[in-house]
């Protein structure tokens, strides 16, 4: 949903975009300015919830959590009501400091998963890192978590204790905790039906089933937002990243299932560039108003966007929209682009015939109203074989998605074909 919090100067900048997209000699009328300024009202199906730690178990105070943070209610369970994160010492006031804001190191990330997901483990007696003695109290944390595969080393077998965990550390390490290696390795082996496989990106499978497990958190302050997924986590998001991994429900496996084929149609030529680009970009996060893989670019026409990141028909214009009016994506993007001037789903959905679901082709639009009163707000972009670029709330960023069967197909409202 588009949180009313949100800053005003993304207000300005949708409004902003809302000329943009029109001829330079066109007026924008009150109600497309109104319909632009509501943004995306449905941003895909809810997200599981994970429990509620209690209020100050174990005594535990902060010193620099106010009750007011975002991320309380998961640092309280992290490292209140559980001790994962209780890394520092308690202050002489009988407070604990958490240093919300502080880089989780790699090895005090390593603590973590491990006390979590492998706190009886033993050590592998052959394996040793270049950099982190044996006699290192995470020695022992860094070697676990080495071994079960959940953190990798460089090169030269050194473990890097004091490097940052990026997002991608993070959802490599919980997904694979999560015993869901399988379903991670079969979305890493996108492929087409006849067998061509798609490239992707490292860790493209923990980095999607992270993010729809809801490990990335979407802030109602998108400056506040992680941005690509190998950008450094702070304390807080880790905390988030790992209550919701060590909440998630047992049906979640199951849920997933579909992730170990990801198998497409065979694509046209030029479909097959639109997917290759596509995925690139998931793990970034859910920008409201975002059509931009980084910060809004220098002389932009359409406002100024403070971070990377899409909303769901910011997405659809990314991989899909021909370069117009001050708005080029090339490069990154290798192909032209199609005629899209519309920019909420809402607009999309109002122009063009109807494709019923079973009619849909790789490449045609997909609009739900996510809410039932009539309204069309989300859409995707239909890759085939069930499968669709998403960037939803939900999920906190752009993922490729499973719509068969479930809440999307429920929702699914017409479909528009733009590749002809």
């Amino acid at each position: 949903m588009m949180d009313p919090s949100r800053p005003l100067r993304r207000l300005v900048a949708v409004l902003t975009l809302a000329t943009c997209l029109l001829s330079p000699q066109a007026l924008v009328s009150a109600a497309d300015q109104s319909s632009l300024l509501e943004g995306e009202a449905g941003s895909g199906p809810p997200m599981w919830s994970a429990p509620r730690a209690t209020p100050r178990v174990n005594g535990i105070r902060w010193s620099d959590v106010p009750k007011t943070s975002w991320a309380r209610g998961a640092i309280d369970f992290v490292a209140a009501e559980n001790d994962w994160m209780r890394d520092f010492a308690q202050e002489a006031d009988e407070t604990y400091p958490f240093k919300p804001d502080l880089l989780e190191t790699r090895r005090f990330f390593a603590r973590s998963v491990v006390r979590v997901f492998a706190p009886d483990a033993v050590e592998d007696p052959d394996l040793r890192f270049g950099d982190l003695a044996r006699e290192d109290r995470f020695f022992t944390y860094a070697n676990v978590a080495v071994a079960s595969g959940w953190l990798e080393v460089d090169a030269d077998g050194n473990f890097l204790p004091d490097d940052p965990v990026t997002m991608r550390d993070a959802h490599r390490a919980l997904v694979l905790a999560l015993g869901l290696g399988e379903l991670a390795a079969g979305a890493d082996g996108l492929h087409m039906r006849d067998g061509t496989e798609i490239e992707t990106p490292a860790d493209f499978g923990t980095t999607l089933l992270g993010m729809k497990l809801g490990l990335r958190f979407n802030h109602g302050d998108e400056t506040l937002d992680v941005t690509a997924p190998d950008a450094p986590l702070s304390r807080a998001e880790v905390a988030w990243s790992l209550y919701r991994a060590s909440t998630a429900p047992d049906w979640m496996g199951s849920w997933l299932a579909p992730y170990a084929d990801m198998e497409l149609p065979n694509l046209s030529a030029k479909m097959l560039r639109v997917v290759e680009f596509g995925v690139r970009y998931v793990g970034y996060p859910y920008v409201w108003g975002g059509e931009w893989a980084e910060t809004g670019p220098s002389g932009y026409c359409c406002g100024y966007q403070p971070i990377g990141g899409f909303d769901c028909s910011g997405v659809t214009w990314w991989v899909l929209k021909q370069a117009d009016a001050g708005w080029d994506n090339t490069p990154p993007r290798e192909y032209r682009g199609w005629d899209l001037p519309q920019r909420s789903s809402a607009q999309m959905a109002a122009v063009g015939g109807r494709v019923k679901w079973d009619e849909l082709k790789p490449g045609d639009l997909m609009f739900y109203d996510g809410n039932d009163d009539g309204t069309v707000d989300h859409v995707g972009t239909y890759i085939g074989n069930g499968w669709a670029i998403d960037s939803g709330s939900s999920n906190a960023g752009v993922t490729l998605t499973y719509v068969a069967g479930n809440w999307y197909e429920d929702h699914f409202v017409k479909g528009r074909r733009i590749l002809g």
